[in-house]
């Protein structure tokens, strides 16, 4: 049995570069056999990317999310064309709007989104989306902005509906811990439901810690609670699920399964 966590925060568990490096070690050792590493911002990347440049399993996806829209950084775009040169840099994000925490203002965040979403295009790259509290003009953007890469709605939060709409652009649906919560039954209802060639799983580590381990900061290694989660409300065995998610982990990001 093996995992593919799409998308874990390694610098944001623990600052420290040795406590990095055993972190995804410990998943390796519990089936995690391929981790997403993602910042929010240029500088954190950069660094993530140096502390992490000897675990091959770790891949890396770059990019400005909302939260930093008043401060992209200097040169940010030269920056991420830069940063997807270097290996095991596999997509642009995360990236999108989030209209709960109010950074900047709406036109800002909007502007960022699709700039990036343009250069996700030129760079022929797929994108890693964050959504809060901003489902409609998310997806009114991707339908006319959407990479040909296509890309994964991260960490999903809206409804059935919602997911419906979104699997008719080249979009994969990933859930987190938050599924695994029993008033959750908007994300019960979707993971259960959609076709399974379009899900993924994810830590989103150090957040979103699957209800078992509720109280604890999470971690790559918990993911496996994701996908037991899952099999029961699809009624499958672990195994089976997590092999059907590793693959399409692989096949979003480009990766070739069987040399991973």
């Amino acid at each position: 049995m093996r995992f593919f966590d799409t998308h874990a925060h390694i610098g944001l568990i623990n600052e420290d570069p040795i406590e990095q490096l055993l972190i995804v070690k410990e998943a390796k050792q519990d089936n995690v056999e391929v981790i997403v590493s993602i910042s929010n911002n240029l500088r954190d990347f950069f660094q993530i990317y140096e502390n992490l440049k000897t675990a091959t399993h770790v891949y890396h996806s770059i990019g400005v999310s909302p939260s930093e829209v008043t401060n992209p950084g200097k040169d940010w775009e030269t920056q991420i064309e830069d940063g997807v040169k270097l290996d095991r840099v596999i997509a642009i994000g995360e990236i999108g709007l989030d209209y709960y925490r109010k950074y900047g203002d709406r036109n800002s965040q909007i502007e960022l989104f699709i700039k990036q979403l343009e250069m996700a295009e030129k760079l022929n790259l797929p994108v890693v989306i964050h959504n809060r509290d901003a489902g409609q003009d998310v997806l009114d953007i991707l339908r006319d902005e959407l990479p040909s890469r296509g890309g994964v709605l991260h960490c999903y939060s809206e409804d059935y509906e919602y997911a419906k709409k979104a699997l008719e652009l080249n979009l994969y649906i990933s859930f987190a811990g938050n599924v695994t919560y029993r008033n959750a039954r908007n994300l019960h209802d979707t993971a259960k439901n959609i076709p399974l060639e379009r899900m993924v799983i994810e830590s989103e580590a150090p957040f979103m810690v699957p209800s078992v381990y509720r109280g604890k900061r999470n971690k790559p290694s918990y993911i496996s609670e994701t996908a037991k989660f899952i099999a029961r409300l699809r009624d499958m065995e672990v195994e089976e699920l997590s092999e059907i998610l590793f693959q399409n982990g692989a096949r979003l990001f480009g990766l070739d399964p069987d040399k991973l």
